[in-house]
């Protein structure tokens, strides 16, 4: 089986700085997903910028799986009869070299199941005053300025990585120039951890001088800034109050990351429910979570008299949120369901079918691999094939 491989934080994690070689982190699930990585860097502001050169480069990523036919069948069926069904327009699938025919049924396919869902576009109340959310796309940049291999945010110098930005949001504004493109920078704010760290809560949180200094560079372009978090054995109503100050900004959003909130779980090998550490398995978050998530920022948004918020969160298998049909959606929050696995193009637009499009929350987000997506020889997908998909994402994170 094949899997579309994530992700987010390549598996970072943030340890002690003599853990500097990748770990393996001894996974043995069922589903067959390979171990993940975990990565060796120190608390921040501990390096020096030697040291932080010296953090390996090159992409590691943890998967997302394959949709099954029977988890995406309900998202293309009409109860329409056929004598009242009009004839779809067919789909025309641009010509990019090093495509295959499987890449292109699985785009075709993509966009017809969407075309097809009642669901889309989400009916909600109209979009508040100073709204981002669909009159703009965010293009964003992912990762850690700590590490290399955690995205691109920290993959090159900042002016470099700022440059690097300007053309992706360049490209995306020609391929619509209808939809204004705002850029962003998305931080990593808590890294899940290998190891346990002195609460045992297996992540570690950013100090506030490195958040300040990504929202310095971020500054330089008018961008936003989403701060991300992994909570590992800690849990949402635990870190996201530290992050208060900054949400504040009007210009700061939120990212949560399901991969890596570790909840206890029965283990049939182990016999007995156990809470592993973050990258042994594909974590999860329920619609409480991101319940909880949308009231903190509705709040803020009120005390504040700020423009609503933008909540991301990361999606790559169906069990990574759950009780989705429960979120309650709030005018003062717009949540992007972000697809956010790797891999050949054919696996990427499954998953969205899968995990995104069939299962409606609010606004879609799409995730593109500098290097994971290519491993294969693949070209790394256009924007205009991305904004072929149905529904059209509305925000965009480039690792």
């Amino acid at each position: 089986m094949q899997y579309v491989f994530h992700r987010s934080s390549s598996i970072p994690v943030l340890v002690s700085f003599a853990l500097i070689s990748v770990l393996a982190c001894a996974a043995s699930s069922s589903d067959g997903r390979p171990a993940p990585g975990v990565e060796g860097i120190p608390p921040a502001g501990s390096l020096s910028t030697a040291s932080i050169q010296g953090v390996g480069a090159g992409a590691s990523s943890t998967p997302a799986s394959t949709p099954s036919a029977s988890s995406t069948a309900s998202s293309t069926a009409s109860s329409v009869g056929k004598d009242s069904v009009a004839k779809a327009p067919p789909v025309t699938v641009p010509s990019v070299k090093g495509r295959t025919k499987k890449d292109s049924l699985a785009m075709v396919k993509a966009i017809k199941a969407g075309l097809d869902n009642p669901n889309w576009p989400v009916k909600t109340a109209p979009p508040l005053p100073g709204s981002i959310l669909p009159a703009r796309r965010i293009v964003a940049f992912y990762g850690n300025p700590l590490s290399k291999r955690m995205g691109i945010l920290g993959e090159l110098p900042p002016d470099k990585m700022l440059e690097k930005l300007d053309k992706e949001v360049a490209a995306w504004q020609k391929a619509d120039p209808a939809t204004p493109v705002q850029p962003a920078l998305h931080l990593i704010a808590v890294v899940a951890q290998g190891g346990p760290g002195r609460d045992r809560k297996y992540r570690l949180r950013m100090t506030d001088s490195l958040i300040e200094k990504v929202a310095s560079w971020a500054a330089t372009r008018n961008a936003l800034l989403f701060l991300d978090v992994q909570v590992a054995h800690s849990s949402f109503q635990a870190e996201l109050p530290r992050l208060v100050p900054f949400l504040k900004r009007p210009n700061v959003h939120l990212g949560l990351d399901p991969e890596f909130s570790m909840k206890p779980r029965m283990d049939r090998k182990e016999g007995a429910v156990i809470t592993h550490k973050p990258g042994a398995r594909i974590g999860t978050m329920s619609s409480d979570d991101v319940n909880y998530a949308i009231g903190m920022l509705s709040e803020i948004v009120t005390q504040n008299n700020l423009p609503p918020k933008v909540l991301v969160i990361h999606r790559f298998t169906h069990d990574m949120l759950t009780g989705s049909k429960k979120i309650k959606l709030d005018p003062r929050v717009q949540v992007v369901i972000h697809m956010d696995g790797w891999g050949q193009p054919w696996l990427k637009y499954d998953s969205y079918r899968a995990y995104v499009e069939s299962d409606p929350v609010q606004f879609t987000g799409f995730k593109l691999f500098y290097h994971n997506d290519t491993k294969k020889g693949d070209p790394l997908l256009t924007p205009g094939e991305v904004l072929l998909l149905n529904p059209k994402p509305h925000y965009i994170q480039y690792q």
